[in-house]
């Protein structure tokens, strides 16, 4: 199978559970508090992370050390954005909290990949990106009217 079709079906599914997972956590933040369905969301993945760590004999986490320190802070923005899924979700709705976090992340990916900001590849922010940008913020204004 062609690696760009992978990697385009690898996104649909990484789409498709970030729709789940903003809803659960929604659905927890809203029942319990967010800080609360923060805890049980990373533990769940906690759990899940070290049953498959286990299961391949540990792969390559002794190579942590070799990271960029900036990027050991993945854990601590997953928080950040669990916390305010859980907290958005029951208050603006799913499509519309999706909506504006996708907005926002392809708006911050431009920045980052334009510059080349924290090891990026770059890619300009040419004239066909700008145009689709424009496009999905029109899509946003759809959706969230």
């Amino acid at each position: 199978m062609n690696a760009l079709l992978v990697a385009i079906m690898v996104a649909v599914g990484g789409g498709a559970a970030i729709s789940f997972q903003s809803l659960f956590s929604g659905v927890i933040g809203e029942k319990l508090g967010i800080v609360e369905s923060v805890f049980i969301v990373h533990l769940g993945g906690l759990m899940l992370a070290s049953v498959l760590l286990l299961a391949i004999g540990g792969g390559r986490i002794a190579a942590w050390r070799t990271v960029p320190w900036y990027a050991l802070g993945g854990g601590f923005i997953g928080v950040v954005i669990v916390a305010s899924i859980s907290y958005a979700v029951p208050r603006l709705g799913l499509a519309t909290t999706l909506t504006i976090t996708i907005v926002s992340q392809l708006i911050l990916g431009a920045i980052i990949d334009n510059f080349s900001l924290l090891g990026a590849t770059h890619h300009p922010l040419d004239l066909s990106r700008a145009f689709g940008m424009l496009i999905l913020f029109a899509g946003t204004w759809l959706v969230i009217r």
